[in-house]
């Protein structure tokens, strides 16, 4: 009986042994992947001559641009003296970026080296020994946060080419290369966690979700396929999280960098109504199947949606033949096709479906056109140093904001008091100490009779239509 005993437990063993010999064997090997992509991987650093603008900015803006729990891979390196000063010097920031040509073309996130006086490349020590080449901005998109740089080099390059994300299945294996916290070339693996993910980054979120470990300063780097095609660029994580980290999805991103290289403007399509997700509720009281598609809250006048006969209460569920799961892939599929272009919406209507053909317009950038804007009632505030412009209409039903409320920021003049925050071109000033303004007349009487007097004024700002307050201090 002991001797039987002791067979099974001997052949447990065996066959325990023998399937993790088993594992073992189909773990994929990434080190040729790691190598031949590694080497067109680059260090980002950028330059520019700002203020800090508190204490805990040892990584600077990178907890300014996500919303609650969610941190955008940036480095800014410095911050306030021990007088709690805030002294004028150079602030250095690091990211992660990839070639995706032998002559020098960088695909990095456009937060990486927005507003920069200056950006530096350092090649891959195993391939171009470390070189340090200046870098131009070729191009950016800040609604997606991608951007193209142009190195010079004296020889062809390694790259990198795009896959495709749309064929990617949840469970793949994923290899992230980047810089994290400065440290060149540093290689994780793990597998696609989710695809679709909306993080409220911005108007077209549609991330890639990994558990490959990711760190500030991946930010811009590739995240490839087990075939070592680029299938997302490293944008996001949450903070405090382990394990989950976020990335453009290659089929989005190829597209906008493509019209970047190009020299074109990057241009969405654009249908002029307000939406809403459809819940149970509604979905009942339309008598609906299920609560899928967007709901038409308004329709703009003289917009694309009102030429084509679409009306309040209209649920649009599919785009060319696609059926649609919520509002944001109803934005996500009609930002995706030119403008001009002929699209086909399959709406819910008056208990059935029925399909409309709609010439869309273009969509405008959520971004201000900033000082290339020539409106005419741009005007300035002088002691905040900021220029801003009254909403338009079409612009207050997009945003959902009150008539009495709203001014578009333009353009923020250096070495003036807004340049000390986070406030940026195409931000809207919703109220300032607690009261509405729409005008800057308003805004600079408040400035002057409260802000001078109290030291400071407090500012209620809308970001791509999440809402948050921003403090400018100003001398007595």
């Amino acid at each position: 009986m002991a001797v039987k005993k002791c067979f099974i437990v001997f052949l447990t063993i065996i066959l325990l042994t023998g399937l993790q010999q088993a594992a073992a064997v189909e773990l994929p090997d990434f080190s040729d992947m790691a190598t031949k992509g590694g080497s067109a991987v680059v260090n980002i650093g950028t330059e520019r001559k700002s203020q800090h603008v508190g204490p805990e900015d040892f990584f600077g803006e990178m907890f300014h641009n996500m919303p609650p729990g969610f941190e955008r891979f940036f480095e800014q390196f410095g911050g306030r003296g021990y007088s709690g000063k805030l002294p004028q010097h150079k602030q250095k920031s690091l990211g992660s970026g990839f070639l995706i040509s032998a002559d020098g073309y960088i695909v990095t996130n456009n937060h990486v080296v927005a507003n920069a006086d200056g950006i530096h490349i350092t090649l891959n020590s195993n391939t171009g020994k470390g070189e340090n080449l200046s870098a131009k901005l070729v191009g950016s998109d800040e609604d997606s946060d991608l951007a193209l740089l142009k190195v010079e080099a004296q020889k062809s390059l390694p790259y990198l080419s795009f896959g495709d994300s749309d064929t990617l299945k949840v469970g793949e294996w994923l290899l992230a290369i980047g810089n994290p916290f400065g440290l060149e070339n540093t290689v994780t693996a793990g597998i696609l966690s989710a695809k679709g993910r909306n993080i409220h980054a911005g108007p077209f979120d549609n991330f890639l979700q990994t558990d490959a470990s990711i760190n500030p300063g991946n930010s811009g780097g590739p995240l490839l396929n087990i075939n070592g095609q680029v299938i997302g660029i490293n944008t996001a994580i949450i903070a405090g999280g382990q394990g989950i980290g976020f990335a453009i999805p290659s089929n989005m991103a190829s597209k906008i960098i493509d019209q970047i290289k190009t020299g074109k403007k990057v241009s969405r399509g654009w249908l002029g109504i307000g939406i809403q997700d459809v819940d149970d509720n509604i979905m009942k009281a339309l008598g609906m199947t299920s609560p899928k598609g967007a709901l038409v809250e308004y329709v703009m006048e003289n917009e694309p949606a009102a030429a084509a006969g679409i009306v309040d209460g209209d649920v649009i569920v599919a785009v060319d033949k696609k059926n649609l799961e919520n509002s944001s892939a109803l934005i996500r599929a009609i930002a995706d096709k030119n403008p001009g272009s002929g699209t086909v919406l399959t709406l819910w209507r008056n208990g059935g479906t029925v399909d409309v053909t709609v010439t869309l317009g273009e969509r405008k950038s959520t971004k201000a056109d900033s000082a290339a804007d020539k409106d005419k009632s741009r005007k300035d505030e002088s002691l905040l140093g900021l220029s801003v412009r009254p909403l338009k209409a079409e612009e207050r039903r997009e945003m959902k904001i009150h008539k009495n409320e709203g001014l578009l920021i333009m353009d923020i003049e250096k070495e003036k008091p807004a340049v000390q925050v986070d406030i940026r071109p195409g931000d809207v000033i919703l109220k300032v100490n607690l009261k509405s303004v729409n005008n800057v007349k308003e805004l600079s009487r408040i400035v002057k009779e409260e802000g001078v007097k109290r030291g400071a004024v407090l500012l209620q700002m809308m970001r791509r239509g999440d809402t948050f307050f921003r403090t400018i201090p100003l001398k007595k």
